[in-house]
């Protein structure tokens, strides 16, 4: 199961509509579901609210269905680190590694 799907899984077993989540979260109903259907890209600052509201973190949201829990330590860390920063640290972090990204 992929990201989107998981997340609309989780919506749905909390009994939230798509416009609910997407007005907590701050982003269209629209956006959602672009991301639910794996249409669009999220943020990291977006997929971790979306994990707040959804009451997981963002480490469970990528080891749901894994249990060899196939993460590196160091993605676990980076997971856990990121939980804790503020909406602008996020926004400085996911430019940060966009720009790791465009070197590769």
């Amino acid at each position: 199961m992929d990201i989107g799907e998981k997340l609309k899984k989780l919506r749905k077993e909390r009994h939230m509509t798509a416009e609910e989540l997407a007005k907590i979260v701050g982003i269209s109903r629209e956006h959602l579901s672009g991301i639910e259907n794996n249409l669009r890209p999220v943020s990291l600052s977006t997929l971790t609210k979306i994990c707040d509201v959804l009451g997981i973190s963002l480490y469970d949201l990528f080891s749901q269905d894994n249990p060899q829990d196939i993460l590196t330590k160091e993605q676990k860390e980076l997971l856990n680190v990121a939980q804790n920063l503020s909406d602008v640290q996020l926004k400085y972090l996911n430019a940060f590694l966009k720009s790791l990204y465009k070197d590769v």
